[in-house]
């Protein structure tokens, strides 16, 4: 029983969240990247065939598209065997994803405490209200905490696992020949790629040069290049590149892995072993531009564990996730350095129009107060975490032998990059919600306070009590954990009218409901902000009208608004309300009968 204690809790804790992932409301987000998926999907076929990949700035190009790509293909896959509806089946898919994020953290969390400290920090992170709401309706923030999860813990059991090789005496001629083949790898493969663009535009020049009477090796191809319109050519020409450079690069991909094998017999266990880990990295940059940060966490672990013996897996590990960032991102495919720095820039400095609430006043995304970051982990993670977290940071310091390696990893994870996102005013809102992948060194050092206690008795009545608070906030809450505050802060309660509450507006689910139970036929109603929430979960004869359109009904039945920015006040003020979504003293929507 002891044995599969751990498997036994967390298999509860699977389970409790699959009873519950059809009660969410869809987040705001959710309709534009199901949009920037659907046209991701179908660059994998317009990009071969015709040499064009439809997807602009304004289609969120500068988001990495693979875990909505994926969620995208899974759902609509789901539907066709399971009796939910696809808002529905997309929420399964975040949880499953938060879920295994969660077994990623006690993977790592084993890698340095005991079974039962490992299980206690475990369940104090997955049992967090705020990560709970976030698991089951967040399409972009909990599974880029989940992808970093497990790049990270595939990255430590990969480089855990390399056994020290012997070193290999290379004559001065086979040190040259490798050396030359790899250079030549580096340049040719990557070149073509990153220089896809600049290709296509010698292309067209070519061909335009060919099409005004000018010799060059297009007009020699063509017998009457006039014949057909330029772009037809341009097309053509730019397909057959992409095809004999993906013939290239296999070939010559393989050429140099013989090379390499022959000189070094390891190399496919080096290879097999790395593999994995870097396919997750790859795939976790292809969903958040912030992903290498996992791959230089585990190149720091892997030099401080095993030093140079690791050079060799490290530059495979960087190459292989490069390659299936590439691969999975199509908005890259025609102009990768460029488009992917533009992305970085983008993402740190994002637009966002919309006011940010933080203690009762308004700010600007990229001009909030120093306190901003400190404020809301202190108030919306539960009071045990902070008070667990210094005490493990503590133990882990004065146990500089056993914990050093675990100090020096959370540091990079957590401090370093909190004090970047404080100090460099990187643009922040909802909260902290873009961050949440820094997080889990604060459960691993409160794991290490849970180990210092030696009495094993002890150990799990500490856990026990230190979970309380989640799971209370959880049952209080739901469906809308998200909007958790501790009681320093006074809870939801004390933070409502000072700090953002149902910012996305999943509770448009539950108005929907609402109004569907009690509106007549064919009713008119009116949705403030983000209607298509409400839409989604509305019955089919309701007719929907929301600001931005042209078209408006004399008068509407019920008027649907939620209270971000005071609009339950300023959105028909004289209407009676007959109806009010809270928790805890918070109204999170209100339904008004003008």
């Amino acid at each position: 029983m002891k044995k599969h204690l751990s498997a036994i809790i967390l298999a509860c804790v699977f389970i409790a969240g699959l009873l519950t992932f059809d009660q969410y409301g869809e987040s705001w987000d959710d309709r534009s990247l199901q949009k920037y998926a659907e046209k991701s999907i179908a660059a994998y076929t317009t990009f071969p065939q015709e040499g064009v990949v439809n997807i602009a700035r304004e289609d969120l190009g500068f988001y990495g598209p693979f875990f909505v790509m994926l969620t995208d293909w899974a759902s609509k896959s789901l539907s066709t065997i399971l009796p939910f509806s696809l808002p529905d089946l997309r929420h399964l898919i975040y949880y499953l994803t938060y879920f295994a994020g969660v077994l990623a953290f006690h993977s790592i969390a084993k890698r340095w405490l005991t079974q039962i400290s490992a299980l206690g920090a475990t369940l104090l992170f997955a049992l967090q209200p705020v990560l709970w709401g976030h698991a089951f309706m967040n399409p972009k923030d909990t599974p880029f905490l989940s992808l970093f999860l497990l790049s990270v813990s595939f990255g430590i059991h990969a480089f855990d696992s390399l056994k020290p090789d012997s070193p290999i005496d290379l004559s001065p001629r086979s040190k040259r020949t490798l050396a030359l083949l790899t250079t030549l790898w580096l340049v040719s493969v990557f070149g073509l790629f990153i220089f896809t663009q600049a290709i296509h535009t010698y292309i067209e020049i070519l061909v335009l040069s060919a099409q005004a009477g000018n010799t060059n090796i297009f007009s020699l191809i063509a017998k009457d290049i006039n014949a057909v319109p330029a772009e037809t050519y341009i097309q053509r020409y730019f397909v057959l590149f992409l095809q004999l450079r993906t013939y290239y690069s296999l070939l010559i991909t393989l050429i140099l892995l013989i090379a390499y094998y022959k000189l070094n017999p390891n190399l496919p266990i080096y290879l097999f072993t790395v593999l994995p880990a870097a396919l997750v990295l790859g795939l976790s940059t292809s969903t958040r531009i912030l992903g290498p940060f996992a791959g230089l966490l585990i190149t720091y672990y892997a030099l401080r564990t095993k030093g140079k013996q690791a050079i060799l897996a490290i530059s495979m590990y960087a190459v292989i996730a490069l390659m299936a960032t590439y691969l999975s991102w199509p908005y890259l495919w025609t102009n990768p350095i460029p488009r992917f720095f533009q992305s970085l820039q983008e993402m740190s400095l994002y637009p966002w129009l919309g006011g940010v609430i933080f203690n009762g006043s308004q700010y600007q995304s990229t001009d909030l107060p120093i306190s901003y970051l400190p404020t809301l982990l202190a108030i919306q993670l539960t009071e045990p975490v902070w008070l667990l977290s210094l005490a493990g940071w503590v133990v882990a310091v004065q146990n500089k032998e056993k914990k050093r390696t675990l100090v020096e990893v959370a540091l990079l994870w957590f401090v370093i990059p909190l004090l970047a996102f404080i100090f460099m005013r990187i643009a922040l809102y909802d909260n902290f919600r873009q961050i949440l992948f820094i997080l889990p060194p604060i459960f691993l050092m409160a794991g290490v306070a849970f180990e210092a206690i030696k009495n094993v008795k002890w150990q799990a009545v500490l856990i026990v009590v230190s979970l309380l608070p989640g799971v209370i906030g959880i049952l209080a809450l739901h469906p809308y954990e998200y909007i958790y505050y501790n009681q320093f802060v006074g809870g939801v309660n004390g933070a409502k009218d000072r700090f953002e509450m149902d910012y996305w507006a999943i509770s448009y689910r539950e108005a929907a409901d609402y109004v569907n139970s009690v509106a007549t036929p064919n009713a008119d109603v009116w949705v403030e902000g983000p209607a298509q929430l409400f839409s989604l979960f509305a019955r089919e004869d309701l007719k929907i009208y929301s600001s931005g359109e042209l078209d408006r009904a004399e008068s509407y039945e019920y008027v649907v608004t939620f209270t971000r920015y005071n609009f339950d006040e300023t959105v028909y003020p004289e209407a009676e309300i007959v109806h009010v979504i809270e928790r805890d003293g918070a109204v999170l929507t209100v339904i008004k009968k003008p």
